[in-house]
């Protein structure tokens, strides 16, 4: 059934990279607004619901068009694993997520509706537990990612491979920050959530911006001035 699903948005107030980075200007509105929109685009969403603990992040919630849940304040350190974030939506908003937990955190302003929707479609196939975006990497730990040594040297991540082509070495891909989809029984049981049956979808990394700097912020106004 279209328009049964209820996708989640977790956004606190004390993000520390980027100063107040859940409402910060992006074209012209509010990082959070960006996925609040995409999430009422798919054809799965009925209801946004953004769990905060900041009440100025509630207020631009609920303009652009999002419920908001109360996050309590032990749950909003950033020492505290998102997971047990979920966990209290999950158990707070019950049977109103029909078994669907939907996470489009707000970190990624250039996901598209349709990214939702793909990702909604592959996790009713019933083969896997939770799922994630990801996305091709630029970087390959067997070749061009390095850490440095106790003696200050540098070495590849994963040595002793032998490959001096990429071509040599399994594709890799980055975890994105934009669509998580899983079981909700599942997500308040496991001890970790890559402890099951872990699915994905391709996001292009022309839509999997995950916004961490000031940079990246100013990537995504720039991206999204000019599409």
């Amino acid at each position: 059934m279209e328009k049964d699903l209820c996708a989640l948005i977790f956004a606190r107030g004390g993000s520390k990279g980027v100063k107040n980075k859940n409402i910060r200007s992006v074209n012209g509105k509010p990082l959070i607004a960006h996925s609040i929109a995409c999430a009422l685009g798919s054809r799965w969403v009925g209801r946004v619901i953004v769990s905060t603990d900041s009440a100025e992040i509630g207020a631009v919630a609920r303009q652009s068009g999002a419920e908001v849940l109360e996050r309590p304040k032990e749950l909003a350190s950033d020492a505290v694993p998102e997971l047990l974030a979920w966990r209290h939506a999950i158990e707070t908003l019950g049977s109103q997520l029909n078994s669907v937990f939907i996470s489009l955190p707000a970190t990624s302003p250039l996901r598209n509706s349709e990214d939702v929707d793909r990702a909604v479609e592959e996790f009713r196939k019933g083969r896997c537990d939770v799922l994630f975006g990801i996305s091709p990497s630029h970087h390959n730990p067997y070749l061009d990612m390095v850490k440095i040594t106790d003696r200050n040297f540098i070495e590849v991540v994963i040595p002793g491979s032998g490959a001096a082509r990429r071509q040599d070495t399994p594709e890799i891909f980055d975890v994105t920050s934009c669509v998580y989809v899983g079981d909700v029984d599942y997500l308040l049981r496991c001890r970790t959530i890559m402890e099951g049956r872990v699915g994905h979808i391709t996001i292009p990394p022309e839509r999997a911006l995950d916004i961490n700097t000031e940079f990246d912020l100013s990537l995504a106004d720039l991206i999204l001035r000019n599409r």
